[in-house]
């Protein structure tokens, strides 16, 4: 039964037994009052009194009566799309197998949960299909990357090589490197998906690792003359795998140096706020325009389309850390004021006090 249908008809029931009701109230009413003619018919009260009295003790109550039955049964009946409304808004990309309750009772809410469950179940699986395709593609690809890499290793090596084949040579190894970077970056990211990677969890001084970046950056920083500096590094303790914190805190150092300016700065902190570890990592770089702050972390989205052709990277360094820090619970944003300063805050829940 369609919705409108339901709705007309419990409506009409209600206005039914209220007319029926009114009928016998003012059937007996008048009865009542030739009663009172035949008996005393100077003192029986006119007509439209009686009227009055009926609209007043009567009408009134069902009026309000009529107001409230409908409400309560727009509620009854818009009851399933209040339900059906929160349990879409659980569904998104990583639960797309979840179910919406059906009814059952085939009217227009039920029709609409069957296709959108089937819907999702559509995109669950084609979503499974360009998983497996890509975690397969990276596995398949790893081997010839990695015999091409000490081919034209070995092939620089030959003291012979004419310099422009030593300069092609080196070239082609620079593309290959990045190739490789952009398929274990895949791999790292599906695998997220998936829930495959596994991450330690143990005590880490996070300051340990500050400290052992920073060092790092100071010489990434002097081929472009970048200066890094360590503001303030907190003893802070959390708990993680180190493995994947080093890399979080590389991936950021680097991007900060490689967006930065010429003789530009890069500040690292980390600092203990409420219960968090609190790492900051900000550049003195070109920034990124406001309409493109939200999608830095999305995967091989580049913020500056102009600078995108001479800086080496994939897009998808942010995307990563972005993953390392969920998976450690945490959380990661950006923040840029364009042609000042570039700041990336990353907050993770730190042990003890």
């Amino acid at each position: 039964m369609k919705i409108s249908t339901r709705l007309t008809l419990w409506y009409s029931a209600l206005l039914l037994v209220s007319l029926v009701v009114m009928a016998g109230v003012l059937h007996y009413e008048w009865n009542e009052h030739q009663e009172i003619i035949h008996k005393q018919q100077e003192a029986a009260e006119p007509v439209w009194e009686e009227v009055g009295e009926i609209i007043l003790f009567y009408g009134l109550p069902t009026a309000v009566l009529l107001l409230i039955g409908g409400a309560l049964i727009m509620r009854k009946a818009l009851g399933p799309v209040t339900t059906l409304t929160q349990a879409a808004e659980r569904v998104h990309a990583g639960n797309l197998a979840e179910q919406l309750p059906r009814s059952h009772n085939g009217d227009e809410l039920d029709r609409l949960t069957h296709v959108f469950n089937n819907m999702t179940t559509r995109l669950h699986q084609s979503f499974l299909s360009i998983r497996e395709f890509t975690l397969h593609a990276s596995h398949e690809l790893r081997t010839p990357l990695t015999v091409m890499h000490g081919e034209l290793e070995t092939a620089l090596r030959e003291e012979a090589l004419p310099a422009t084949e030593r300069e092609r040579l080196a070239s082609l190894l620079d593309e290959v490197q990045r190739l490789a970077q952009i398929v274990d970056g895949l791999s790292f990211l599906t695998k997220a998906d998936a829930g495959m990677l596994k991450f330690a969890n143990e005590p880490v001084q996070l300051e340990e690792i500050v400290r052992e970046g920073y060092a790092d950056a100071q010489i990434l920083g002097g081929t472009k003359q970048v200066q890094v500096q360590l503001k303030e590094c907190a003893p802070v303790q959390v708990k993680g795998d180190r493995h994947r914190l080093r890399q979080l805190l590389l991936i950021l150092t680097d991007n900060a140096i490689k967006y930065n300016q010429e003789r530009g700065t890069v500040a690292l902190s980390l600092e203990r706020k409420n219960g968090s570890a609190v790492l900051c990592v900000s550049n003195t770089g070109p920034g990124i325009p406001a309409e493109a702050a939200a999608r830095v972390f999305e995967r091989f989205f580049r913020g500056d389309p102009s600078h995108s052709q001479t800086i080496e990277g994939c897009g998808l360094g942010l995307s990563i850390a972005q993953g390392i820090v969920e998976a450690h619970h945490g959380e990661i944003h950006m923040t840029s004021e364009p042609n000042r300063i570039t700041t990336v805050t990353v907050q993770l829940p730190a042990e003890g006090r």
